[in-house]
Order: C-alpha cells, then structure tokens, then sequence
C-alpha cells in the first residue's frame, strides 16, 4: 500500500504510472516500484504471446501447416516454469494466507498446458505447402532473418545474463557489468538477498526473510524476462526457413508478441529512467540497445 492513495479521489495517484516520481527518496522508494511495474509490464509481455495470434489470426498462418507449433510448444515450457515458481513459493503465500491466487494461477497454467499438449498431440499429419523459390542466400535450413539473430544474440543475451543472476543467484554482484551493485541496490536486491560475507549481509542480513515477497517479485520478473528471451531465441534460431517458406509464418506469430511485449517494456524503463539515474544507476545504454531491437522486431513482424 506505500504507493496507494486514494485521499483525494479521481485525482489521487492510487499505484498508477502517474505514482512514478522523477527522483528516487528513501520515502517513495521507485526502485522497488520499478521492480512492480516491471513485473506487470513482462508478464503482459509473456501473455500476450499467446493471446495475439488468437485475437488477431496472422495474415497467411494456418493452423494444420504447423504454423503455431513453436508458438504453443514454448508456451508450455513457459506455463511449467512459471507455475513451478509459485509452487516453490506457496508455503510462504500460505504463511501469510495468501495463497488462494497462486493456486488459481497454478492451476490454470496447468490447464491450459494440458490443453495445448493435447491439441498437439492430436494434430493430424501436418500439410507443408507447395515449394518456394528461395531468396538470395537462402536454404530450406537457414534461420529467416540474420540481422534478427544477431540483435537477439546481443541485446537479450545480455537481458538473460542479467536475469538468469537475478532469478538463480539474487543479490550477486557481476564485476563486470557497470554500476550493477547500484542496480541491485536500488532495485532493494540487497534487502532480500544480501551477499555474503558483505556489509550488507552484516546489516541486514537478519531482516532479510521479512523481505520474502520482494524476492519473490524480483525472481518473478527475472523468470518473466528469461521466458521473453526464450520466445525470441526460438524465433530467431531453432524455426528454419522451410522449403515452403512456412518459416516465415512461424516467426512472424512470435515476433508480432514479443514486438508489442517489448514496446511495453521500454514504455516502462523510459518512464523510470530519471529516477533511476537519480540514484545513480544511468539507464540509457539500456534504452539504446532495447529500442534498437524493439525497431527491429517491430519491422519484421508488421512489415
């Protein structure tokens, strides 16, 4: 509730964007509340992979040329490993008799993995289109765009170091990434996972399982950035152009996702960019690279 008034009506700030403040303060803590909107933002990221294609058919995708394959086939890893961390936390969401929504959660994840198991199980014999002529430099085997993979490799590999640290060893300082013990400090990672055998740990260290649920938020976002990135590494690396060019159809359903996912994303890191360069951790790189490879998805999936 620290970011919750509603003292003065329709005018009140009540936990929206309009909470976000240009400086941070000990009082109003935006790291903590980027870490929120973040996660908000991501898991909208995650979602609406699945619920664009159904909303808004693709344009030439069809659904017994396997098309959506890859789609739902990562949608079910995604659905296991989030259902998998509120599992691993439902003994704290029980402690604090919390727990009737991770069950939900949980249960319709699982449900809805079953159900897509169970379509792809069941398809009939995929049918494969007739051949088409290739492009220049192009094979059956290639991947469908190499500018695509390589920004991918560049910008979210970075994205998923950073996330695989956050979601397996919080509170672990990377020497070589620049101001990350700002970035972890901010971001109240010290609060819940101090290093060991620092001055944080020393502090803090007995307070820091009151700070479970902001554990669970951060490893949560981490697990969220870690699933984006997988959407986008299938895309650009493991879905081959194809002797019919269907290729091009399967890439297109992922990337149209994770190019609207990504506008969002940096809709939020540009809105917290000045607090956070108030507390010294300078955003900007960060925006560099996100919006390069947003332009990018956002090219090859609309156009």
């Amino acid at each position: 509730l620290k970011w919750f008034d509603d003292s003065q009506g329709w005018k009140s700030t009540q936990g929206g964007l309009s909470e976000i403040q240009q400086f941070t303060t000990d009082e109003n803590d935006m790291g903590a509340l980027f870490v929120r909107k973040l996660l908000g933002a991501t898991t909208m990221g995650v979602h609406l992979h699945k619920l664009l294609p159904i909303l808004f058919h693709p344009e030439g995708c069809q659904w017994t040329r396997g098309h959506f394959r890859p789609l739902l086939m990562t949608a079910i890893v995604s659905n296991i490993a989030i259902a998998t961390l509120y599992g691993i936390y439902l003994e704290d969401f029980s402690s604090a008799n919390a727990d009737a929504l991770p069950m939900l959660f949980i249960i319709l994840l699982a449900f809805e993995s079953i159900v897509i198991g169970c379509y792809l199980l069941g398809m009939k014999q995929i049918t494969r289109g007739p051949a088409v002529v290739m492009p220049e430099g192009k094979t059956p085997t290639s991947i469908v765009s190499r500018i695509l993979a390589r920004t991918v490799a560049i910008v979210t590999g970075i994205s998923a170091i950073i996330a695989g640290r956050d979601l397996f060893f919080p509170g672990y300082i990377f020497k070589f990434f620049p101001r990350d013990e700002i970035y972890l400090e901010w971001t109240g990672a010290f609060l819940h996972s101090p290093p060991e055998d620092s001055g944080e740990a020393a502090d803090q260290g007995m307070d820091a399982p009151f700070y479970i649920a902001d554990k669970f938020l951060s490893q949560m976002l981490a697990l969220n950035v870690l699933v984006l990135a997988l959407y986008k590494f299938v895309s650009a690396f493991f879905i081959k152009y194809g002797a019919d060019g269907s290729g091009v159809q399967k890439t297109k359903i992922i990337w149209q996702g994770s190019a609207v996912g990504m506008g969002i994303i940096f809709m939020i890191f540009r809105l917290f960019a000045p607090a956070a360069k108030s507390a010294s951790w300078d955003p900007r790189w960060h925006l560099m690279s996100m919006g390069y490879e947003w332009i990018i998805l956002f090219l090859y999936a609309f156009f």
